[in-house]
This record gives C-alpha cells, structure tokens and sequence, in this order.
C-alpha cells in the first residue's frame, strides 16, 4: 500500500486530550497499519494503511480506550495531500503565513467567509481544501476561530510547514 496522511484534531492543545505520539503510534499499530510515523505533538501522521479499507473507526476506538476521549481524525492518501500542496495559491515565503484546511466535505460556494478576513488575510478555495493566506499570524484571526460556525463544515487546519514535512516523510516511506 501506499502512504497515507492521517490528521487528528484537537489534540495536546492547552493542556487537554493529551495524547503521546507514541500512543498516536500505537493506536495505528493496532488498526493494522503498518511504517507509521508522526510529526511534532499535534497529531499528523504518516502511514500505510493494512488495506484500501478505512481503519479510521479502529483507531479512534483504540485512543477513547486508552486516553478516554475520541478525537476527530481524517484519513487520506498521499495523492491528495500532494494535490493541495501543487495547489497553493500563494507565496511561502513564511511558511507560517500559509494555512490548509483540510475539510470533510466540499468547500462553501460564496462569498461567506469575506467578512471573517482581517485586511492583510486571503483566501482561496480549491475542493476539500481551503487556503488561508495571513501573513500577521493566526493567534488573532478572525477566519481561523469561525471558519467552522461560518461554513458548517468540519475541517482541521495545518501550516505550509507542516503539510511539506508530512509529504516529505511520505516520500521517505
């Protein structure tokens, strides 16, 4: 099988659903996966599944057995991960500045997420992913903390950075 990305959210942030990579490891270990591995503290990771078969229940299963709490997870292959990443609208000059949001579903038609953009922020919509451009941070944006309320779609965002290093480990896999 090829390498797939795997995207938990919400976790080891302000000190709640804490959950060790090595337990994020073993929770794909049991589902069957196999070269499973992660990047920073915040639930990216890279693995093979043990099938074309989702195991996304399995894992989630495992992490409320063990951590007592079932994150949100989304599972994809590296192709669409390397889609959003050719993608990219704008600069990454400051990785940092560049955000993904990966969604579960399409992204929202119009123009609903216009009032939410600070004066240097933009975005662009591209399918199941939407690109935030905020070159002042995100601790503060407006689209960042109501993209969600806004849209109706569930999503989890990752920076330029991140979604390169997971490709990159991919590619190593």
């Amino acid at each position: 099988m090829k390498p797939w990305i795997g995207l938990v959210r919400g976790i080891n942030v302000g000190g709640r659903n804490q959950l060790p990579m090595a337990g994020l490891i073993a929770a794909f270990e049991a589902a069957g996966c196999t070269d499973v591995r992660t990047y920073i503290q915040s639930g990216n990771v890279v693995f093979r599944p043990p099938s074309a078969g989702v195991v996304a229940d399995t894992i989630l299963d495992g992490i409320e057995r063990s951590h007592g709490f079932r994150p949100q997870l989304q599972l994809f292959p590296l192709q669409r991960l390397t889609q959003a990443l050719e993608t990219n609208p704008f600069p990454v000059d400051d990785p940092k500045a560049v955000h993904l949001f990966f969604l579960t579903g399409e992204a929202p038609a119009g123009d609903v997420l216009d009032d939410l953009l600070a004066d240097t922020e933009d975005y662009h919509m591209a399918g199941s992913v939407v690109y935030l451009h905020a070159p002042d941070g995100v601790g503060r944006s407006k689209f960042m903390a109501r993209f969600e309320s806004a849209t109706g779609c569930s999503a989890t965002a990752r920076n330029w950075r991140t979604v390169t290093k997971l490709a990159d480990l991919a590619g190593d896999a």
